[in-house]
């Protein structure tokens, strides 16, 4: 039996030094994992791509009502063919052969009216046009033409969007603060896992210690006849609970450093060891304060706004499409056309142009009604889903605030009975080794020690998961009494 286990702790401690042997041991306090969770994790790199895409869609909104300038071409155009063409004097078509060439540039200059839904245009384009068949050449151009386009009684798409993208993007902004912190969050769960499992690999140590020092007494109490072989037998089942104990504590505890290696994008020749925080921020947070901050910054509260915009913009659109629709088309230009380049440019010729079409529905079978009357309920029922929504929100919000102020005291409790524990076993353990108390005196409280040591560090994770989760929904530093910020220029980089 003694060559057995000398042999395998010969085995562990190759195995140990085999795995150790090249690798870099990083040392991280609990701040360090939250600050490289929001710079590395896959998470927070996922959000910062979420946030990325909801600012370029802003940006699309905000171009277009900016002025574009556009120019278009085409050069060359060849023809080579025959074309139909009709004649007057016979009352048919005659087909005549064609060898043309023409070369075609146009510059744009246009602009979107936001408040009306219209476009205001400025374009002014230039043809050259070579009958390679007739010998024939000329320029045809267009200095100076300005338009409009304007619908009328119709759904205007620019104004909803001015009232909504704005407040996506807001909301955008405030969604990637959320983030971060369920990132924080996701990171006190990882960190606290590998914690847990660093005290389990301790607890598992030390009680494979102490189980084989008082095996070894019991058997020599044993021999001397001091205790009944029952005894014996339940400090050797102890024994070897202990030692499968640390077995599977150690392999927990690579399992878990894999897991936060792998949050924090570490590579495999980093090894993890943890410091665990023994001090927690003295906060206790009003109810009304956490209330407003939240209707103030939450994101949540912000989607609902955004959801009722966009019932009332699918209800202005159904009730603008089941009506008259009508477009008004309007320009004044300049043209003429001239062999030589510059005549053509010289006494140009005025063109104007103005046009209304309408569509009007006469017998649609209540089409139309129908569309705008699902609208409404839709929009009905947007705004009741949104008030429970933010009712729910609140409730939640009182047990979130509640419960985290409970959390201090939690901690100072925990700690408190880890540290009678602890006493209570050395005491019973030296009671146990003068013969004073029975073997399952000293299993209570071996276990009890265990249980105390476990549930201060769980403890020490609730706080800081509380502690995220408020300030996930608050979007508030509660330790330095200012709003959450980041520098929103640098994430699209």
């Amino acid at each position: 039996m003694k060559k057995f286990l000398l042999y395998t702790l010969l085995f562990n401690l190759l195995f140990s030094i085999d795995k150790t042997d090249g690798q870099e041991v990083k040392r991280l306090t609990f701040p360090e994992v939250i600050k490289l969770s929001e710079e590395q994790s896959p998470n927070a790199l996922m959000a910062k791509h979420r946030f990325r895409a909801s600012y370029w869609q802003y940006r699309t909104f905000v171009a277009q009502y900016r002025p574009s300038l556009i120019l278009t071409g085409t050069t060359p155009d060849y023809s080579n063919s025959y074309d139909k063409v009709w004649n007057s004097s016979t009352n048919g078509y005659d087909y005549q052969a064609t060898n043309t060439i023409s070369n075609l540039g146009s510059l744009a200059l246009s602009q979107n009216i936001g408040f009306t839904g219209g476009t205001i245009y400025m374009n002014s384009d230039l043809t050259m046009f070579n009958d390679f068949e007739n010998s024939s050449k000329k320029y045809i151009t267009t200095p100076l033409s300005i338009g409009l386009t304007q619908p009328l009684f119709r759904y205007n798409a620019l104004k909803w969007q001015k009232k909504t993208e704005p407040l996506k993007f807001e909301a955008a902004k405030k969604t990637f603060l959320a983030n971060i912190e369920a990132v924080h969050q996701q990171a006190v769960m990882i960190f606290f896992s590998l914690a847990q499992a660093q005290i389990n690999k301790q607890i598992a140590e030390m009680n494979f210690s102490n189980a084989d020092t008082l095996f070894r007494i019991a058997q020599g109490r044993y021999q001397l006849g001091t205790i009944a072989e029952d005894e014996l037998l339940q400090m050797q089942l102890s024994y070897l609970n202990s030692e499968t104990a640390r077995k599977q504590a150690d392999m927990n505890l690579r399992d878990r450093e894999i897991r936060l290696r792998s949050f924090l994008g570490f590579n495999d020749n980093i090894r993890i060891e943890l410091i665990i925080p023994d001090e927690i921020p003295s906060i206790q947070v009003s109810t009304q304060e956490v209330f407003d901050l939240a209707m103030q910054n939450n994101p949540e509260m912000l989607n609902q706004q955004l959801t009722i915009l966009t019932a009332q913009s699918s209800v202005a659109q159904a009730k603008a499409e089941r009506g008259l629709n009508a477009n008004l088309t309007a320009s004044y230009g300049l043209r003429d056309q001239d062999p030589d380049m510059k005549l053509a440019y010289q006494d140009p010729n005025k063109q104007q142009r103005v046009r209304v079409g309408f569509t009007l529905p006469i017998l649609d079978w209540g089409l139309g009604r129908g569309k705008y009357k699902m609208a409404q309920s839709s929009l009905e029922l947007a705004q009741v889903q949104s008030n429970q929504a933010i009712v729910d929100f609140q409730q939640n919000l009182y047990l979130d605030v509640e419960q985290f102020n409970l959390q201090k005291s939690q901690v100072a409790i925990a700690a408190k009975s880890d540290t009678v524990a602890m006493k209570r076993y050395e005491v019973t353990k030296q009671r146990f080794l003068i013969g004073k108390i029975a073997v399952l005196d000293l299993n209570d409280a071996d276990t009890r020690k265990d249980q105390n040591k476990r549930a201060y560090l769980q403890s020490l994770q609730d706080y800081w998961n509380y502690f995220y989760n408020i300030r996930s929904l608050t979007l508030f530093d509660f330790i330095n009494r200012q709003p959450l910020e980041t520098d929103y220029e640098k994430l699209i980089q």
